[in-house]
């Protein structure tokens, strides 16, 4: 048992990492893909694309790919939510505002996870620490991305309208988030991770379709290399180990991506893009850092309701990055 705790512990350890890192670096792939394609025809090619290679890999392993009516349309609106509406919104944001205040403004995700489990009488119950970690992390990210928003930032129409849209973002992903945690699939999780994306790929480019959104791509070398890089960090690798978190780890501890996330992105720009580390990034890392430890080291009171918790398919067998 202790050997089985262990391994399960540094699956979760690696998740985490997968998420945080990968995730961090997808903002400024979506960034270089939204100024030569239309959102909605990036998120219909990378997620068709990542979800049926996911699937055609998943048949090849021998896990179970065929799915009942039920699974089917419970999937497909979990792909809808968590990724057609979340995603192609995202990417719509970062034509109206700089990828700086999308991750800033996105931090605020993991509130909506915490209204979200408390409106609901099933939800989890986050202790007095767990709630310090998740203001203090938006402290850290505002103190990190101080230096831009005291540099004269102006909210106009087009920012209040990436703002807006950026809102209604985080409150699907967060509700996709909490009903695929809620619902308990017997659909391995990679395969279930394979349909969501296809489903989303294939609504994003119906709508992409009717909206006449395809002539409007321009497919050059930086698109077609940012999109490759976001099927396979942010959809295959990412979506993947996020999915599996939210099946084994509470839905609170698993929104601390929304904090580290612009760590990542800073970071990866001083070390790709040589931008400056200013002491507020130092403070603000080391603020976001602590309020991690604090959310993820919470207890959580289980609701009143609760029932007898149903056993979940962890990944024993291939690490979360496969």
């Amino acid at each position: 048992m202790p050997h089985r705790n262990r391994r399960f512990r540094l699956q979760v350890i690696i998740a985490f990492a997968l998420v945080y890192v990968f995730w961090g670096s997808t903002y400024l792939g979506i960034g270089i893909a939204v100024e030569h394609v239309p959102s909605v025809v990036m998120g219909a090619t990378r997620f068709s694309i990542a979800g049926a290679a996911l699937l055609l890999w998943c048949a090849l392993r021998g896990r179970r790919v065929r799915l009942s009516l039920h699974e089917f349309l419970r999937l497909t609106l979990l792909g809808v939510v968590l990724l057609s509406i979340s995603n192609v919104l995202l990417g719509i944001s970062e034509t109206y505002i700089p990828t700086g205040l999308a991750s800033l403004l996105l931090a605020i995700t993991p509130l909506w996870f915490l209204l979200l489990e408390r409106l609901s009488s099933r939800g989890e119950r986050i202790g007095r620490r767990g709630l310090v970690g998740i203001l203090l992390g938006l402290c850290g990210v505002v103190v990190l991305m101080w230096p831009a928003l005291s540099a004269g930032l102006h909210l106009g129409r087009r920012e209040l309208i990436g703002a807006g849209l950026i809102l209604i973002s985080s409150i699907s992903w967060a509700s996709g988030s909490i009903i695929s945690k809620r619902w308990h699939l017997a659909v391995d999780v990679y395969s279930a991770s394979a349909w969501q994306m296809l489903m989303a790929g294939l609504v994003n480019g119906l709508v992409g379709l009717l909206l006449g959104s395809f002539k409007a791509a321009h497919w050059t070398r930086p698109a077609v290399f940012a999109i490759g890089y976001l099927i396979v960090a942010g959809s295959w690798i990412g979506f993947t180990a996020y999915v599996w978190l939210l099946h084994n780890v509470s839905t609170s501890k698993v929104a601390t991506y929304a904090y580290v996330n612009p760590i990542v992105a800073v970071f990866l720009g001083w070390l790709v893009l040589h931008e400056r580390i200013t002491p507020y990034i130092l403070a603000g890392s080391v603020i976001v850092v602590v309020s991690v430890i604090l959310v993820t080291g919470a207890k959580h009171v289980p609701p009143c309701t609760a029932q007898e918790p149903e056993p979940v398919a962890a990944l024993a067998t291939e690490p979360a990055s496969d």
